[in-house]
C-alpha cells in the first residue's frame, strides 16, 4: 500500500529524467535522428486503427546467421536502452484527409478514425510524418503505415500468442527468456517444428487462398517489435497486426499492463472490430492463456471456433477443459503443431493437402 502511493512521485521522477535526458542528448548532439517507427494496423471500411513510437533511429541493422553473442547483445541493448519523444504531433495521410496525433510520455501514438475513402482489401499504406522534427539538423521524418483489412471472402479469424506458442522463449522463467533475448537474433531463434506451414494453412483456410486475417497479441514489450517481424519474416510465418506492450513504470502500475488485461483488451478490441468474423483463438499452457480465452469465449458467445493451447508446462487443465465443454469450445492441448492441424482438418477449417504439408514441415523442421 505505502509502494502504492509512491507511485505518481516516482513516476514524476522518471519523466523528469526521461526529459532531462531527452535535452541533453538533443544539446550535446548525441541523438543525430529521430524516426517514425508504426505498427501494423487494421481495420475495415468502418475503422481504421493504427499505432506507433517516435524514438531515437539507432541504425539497427538486421541480424546475420552468423552474429554471435557481442552482435546480438548491442542489437537487443539499442532496443531497450533508446530516447524516446513525447508532446510531439504525428501528421498521418490518407487519401484527402489528414489526421493529427500527439506523442504520449512515452513516445506513443495512436490514430483511429473512420475513413472516407474505403481501405481494399489486404494491405494499404498510410503516410506518416512529423509536422516539427525534434532535431534541427533533421529536416524531414517520414514513414510509411500499414494496416490490414480482412477480404470479405474469410471465413475465420485468428489470434495468436508468440513467446512459447509460436517460438520457445521459457516465459515463466525469467532468466532463460533473458538469456534467450539478448543472447539470439532472428536467424537462431527457431519457432517450434511446422509453426510456419500450421500459421499458413489456418491463413488460407479451406479455401485455399490468403484471405483468413491473423493478429499476434503478446505481453512482450514492444522494443521487441522490429525484432519479432524480422523473425516473422526469416521464417516464413505470415504476417500479421502485431500488438505487444509497454512494460515502463506507469502512474498507477509498476508496470505498465499485466499479461492478463493486455491480451484481454487486445484481443476484445480486434473482436469487436470485426462482429461478423469467427476468431480462433492459439497460446501456450505456460502463464494464463487458457483462462484469458475462456473469459474471451465468456464475453463473446458463439465467436469462438476454437482454441489451441501448445502444453509447454506441467498443468491440470482438466478442469478448465470442462468449463470449455459446457460453452461448446473445442479445447485442443497440443503437444506439438500436428494436433492443431489434425484437428482443424477435420473441421474443415484447412486443407487436407496443408495438413500434409504441415507434417512435411515438421519433419523438416526437426531434421535441421
Amino acid at each position: 500500500m505505502a509502494l502504492k502511493k509512491l507511485l505518481p512521485l516516482l513516476y514524476f521522477f522518471k519523466r523528469q529524467v526521461s526529459n532531462s535526458k531527452l535535452w541533453l542528448s538533443i544539446r550535446l548532439g548525441l541523438v543525430k535522428k529521430a524516426k517514425i517507427q508504426p505498427y501494423l494496423g487494421f481495420g475495415s471500411g468502418r475503422e481504421i486503427y493504427l499505432a506507433g513510437r517516435v524514438l531515437e533511429d539507432k541504425g539497427i541493422a538486421s541480424a546475420n546467421e552468423e552474429d554471435g553473442f557481442k552482435e546480438n547483445f548491442r542489437s537487443m541493448r539499442k532496443r531497450f536502452l533508446t530516447v524516446i519523444f513525447p508532446g510531439l504531433d504525428v501528421r498521418l495521410v490518407w487519401g484527402e484527409e489528414e489526421f493529427l496525433a500527439k506523442t504520449d510520455e512515452e513516445g506513443y501514438f495512436e490514430f483511429r478514425f473512420s475513413p472516407m475513402k474505403k481501405p481494399e482489401s489486404g494491405w494499404n499504406s498510410l503516410s506518416l510524418s512529423l509536422p516539427k522534427p525534434p532535431i534541427r539538423k533533421q529536416e524531414q521524418v517520414e514513414a510509411s503505415g500499414w494496416i490490414y483489412v480482412p477480404s470479405k471472402k474469410a471465413d475465420f479469424g485468428i489470434i495468436s500468442d508468440i513467446d512459447d506458442t509460436i517460438v520457445p522463449t521459457g516465459a515463466t522463467r525469467l532468466w532463460d527468456m533473458l538469456k534467450t533475448t539478448f543472447a539470439n537474433n532472428a536467424h537462431t531463434r527457431i519457432p517450434f517444428a511446422g509453426v510456419a506451414a500450421l500459421y499458413d494453412a489456418l491463413r488460407k483456410g479451406s479455401d485455399g487462398e490468403d484471405s483468413n486475417p491473423i493478429f499476434y497479441v503478446s505481453s512482450s514489450p514492444w522494443n521487441l517489435y522490429d525484432f519479432l517481424q524480422e523473425l516473422m519474416a526469416v521464417h516464413q510465418i505470415p504476417r500479421g497486426p502485431l500488438m505487444l506492450r509497454d512494460l515502463g513504470l506507469s502512474r498507477d502500475q509498476f508496470i505498465a499492463g499485466s499479461h492478463w488485461d493486455h491480451k484481454l483488451k487486445q484481443a476484445k478490441h480486434i473482436l469487436s472490430a470485426y462482429p461478423e468474423l469467427p476468431f480462433i483463438l492459439i497460446g501456450d499452457s505456460g502463464q494464463k492463456d487458457p483462462e484469458i480465452y475462456l473469459e474471451i469465449c465468456r464475453d463473446f458467445p458463439g465467436r469462438i471456433q476454437g482454441v489451441y493451447i501448445r502444453a509447454v508446462a506441467d498443468r491440470d487443465l482438466s478442469k478448465l477443459q470442462g468449463d470449455y465443454k459446457i460453452l461448446d469450445v473445442p479445447f485442443i492441448l497440443m503437444q506439438d503443431s500436428l494436433d492443431a492441424s489434425r484437428h482443424a482438418a477435420g473441421m474443415g477449417w484447412i486443407l487436407e493437402e496443408d495438413q500434409r504439408t504441415i507434417l512435411r514441415q515438421k519433419l523438416q523442421d526437426e531434421a535441421s
